[in-house]
């Protein structure tokens, strides 16, 4: 499809909405930079609803975005503004029309969250990459008190701090979203006498900087070894303690305990640095806005992995539970909530929260051997004697194939992914395949098999077949532990050299 002289390549999951937007940015890419993007490349759904995209013309690459709710851009496009002419790294914004649709700075791809995972830990916690976590906290230090007094918290989304009712939407976030979900039974009038305890002391504490509100290393992008921040149009008026909780007990990111020791060390005598620290209470905030910070965390999972039954905020719960597990281990507070801590306790015990004991997967018998093929040729034979597993039907979602970019490569190739993961229904494909295959290796792990056969064909054995077959080896591997053997029959047949179709 040409659009004004723009190649974009659309689907049917495609709605006229999406084009709207796509035109709407194009006019502004024109407007501004004075040529035609050549490409528009969509990046995936955000939970927010908000949509990128990377628009590209010679030496340009721009990123455009569209946000419905014009207070939280406007919150975003003034910030942008503030903290540039503060030196602090964020994105520039270039244009923007109506507060709707803006176009700011590319940032390239790589967030701390990439490089942590990565990087080579089986020595332990690499130099550099605490290296480049003490420079995100010190860009953190420089916004939240030196650009902080430079800005008009009138401007800020949705509030203009992080006062009792924001530090009580939080805990009952919690308490409606994972706490009643979980199933534990609770005395609330207890419950909610802790809650006004620790809001009480998280009010104490000096509430005069800016809080990013959501600083966590997905957050944080790396251009040339150093952080540049994206994504702080819920920053407000606050205290400096709950950004470094955000990013130190960010449930994925899996700091080693005695580095996180050192980085709130650093984060400690960089503060003094920048202004007035109470030394003698620090650590007292810092472990209180920990657990406010990690119990809105576990809300979120409620919502998008129990309510909403997304895969990936289930896989997380397990991770904040440990975190929960080593706050209640090693933080004494000044305040008492033994209410609060007793109900943190159970949850962490539950056996439905508990992770798959990975060594057990990865010492069980079991191979999963995957395959991508084509319909045309027919499905692949089982050869373990066992008469097949599942055969998963990808032909029902769009396929990238008929465009002309992606004919002649796979779905190994970056931009085919792109393309499924945000042109089409495979994001909820995977999962619900995710789901089936689970129990069944789960099942398999606890009876001791030795084999199971997964197979995922499209038409041609390319595109939608390659990309599942990979996922699912990806999955396995990362949630249990278990041998995998991919083969993608139509691929290494031909070597992966693939001819335009």
């Amino acid at each position: 499809m040409v659009l004004s002289g723009l190649f974009y390549f659309c689907s049917k999951s495609i709605t006229m909405k999406q084009d709207a937007i796509i035109k709407e940015l194009t006019l502004l890419f024109v407007e501004h930079f004075n040529t035609q993007p050549q490409t528009i490349e969509a990046f995936p759904h955000t939970a927010s609803g908000r949509r990128y995209f990377r628009m590209k013309a010679k030496d340009i690459s721009v990123i455009g975005a569209y946000g419905k709710d014009v207070s939280e851009n406007r919150a975003f496009i003034y910030f942008s503004k503030m903290f540039k002419e503060q030196g602090i790294n964020v994105p520039e914004i270039y244009t923007s029309k109506k507060d709707i649709f803006y176009i700011q700075e590319d940032l390239g791809n790589e967030s701390l969250m990439d490089r942590n995972r990565k990087l080579d830990r089986k020595n332990g916690f690499p130099e550099s990459l605490k290296e480049l976590y003490q420079k995100a906290i010190r860009q953190l230090i420089r916004m939240q008190v030196h650009a902080s007094k430079h800005l008009d918290y009138s401007r800020a989304y949705p509030k203009s701090s992080f006062d009792r009712q924001s530090m009580e939407w939080d805990l009952n976030y919690f308490k409606y979203y994972f706490l009643n979900v979980s199933g534990i039974a609770y005395d609330e009038y207890r419950l909610e006498k802790d809650f006004s305890t620790l809001v009480d002391f998280l009010q104490s504490a000096n509430t005069n900087h800016f809080m990013f509100r959501d600083f966590q290393s997905r957050n944080i992008m790396i251009v040339n070894e150093e952080p540049y921040f994206i994504d702080y149009q819920g920053g407000r008026q606050g205290a400096v303690f709950y950004d470094l909780a955000s990013l130190l007990f960010q449930s994925k990111a899996n700091i080693p305990h005695g580095i996180r020791a050192e980085l709130i060390q650093f984060h400690k005598q960089e503060l003094s640095y920048a202004t007035n620290v109470d030394k003698l209470n620090y650590d007292d905030y810092f472990y209180s806005y920990t657990i406010i910070r990690i119990i809105q965390v576990l809300g979120a999972y409620g919502k998008r992995g129990l309510i909403e039954k997304m895969p990936y905020f289930i896989q997380s719960i397990p991770l904040a539970l440990d975190n929960i597990r080593w706050w209640l281990d090693h933080v004494k507070l000044s305040i008492d909530i033994p209410y609060l801590r007793e109900i943190l306790g159970q949850l962490t015990e539950l056996q439905q929260f508990q992770p798959f004991d990975i060594n057990k997967g990865k010492e069980s018998p079991l191979t999963v051997s995957i395959y991508s093929f084509s319909y045309k040729e027919g499905i692949p034979k089982d050869n373990s004697g066992n008469g097949g597993g599942f055969v998963f039907d990808c032909r029902n979602i769009h396929n990238p194939g008929r465009y002309e970019p992606y004919k002649t490569q796979t779905g190994r190739d970056k931009p085919v992914q792109d393309f499924l993961l945000t042109q089409t229904e495979m994001p909820g494909f995977l999962e619900n395949a995710y789901s089936l295959v689970d129990r069944a290796v789960e099942n398999y792990i606890e009876r001791g098999f030795a084999n199971l056969q997964v197979s995922f064909g499209c038409t041609g054995g390319q595109h939608r077949s390659v990309f599942s077959a990979d996922s699912l080896s990806h999955h396995l591997q990362e949630k249990y532990g278990v041998k995998t053997l991919v083969k993608h029959v139509v691929q290494e047949r031909k070597n992966w050299i693939n001819e335009p179709y």
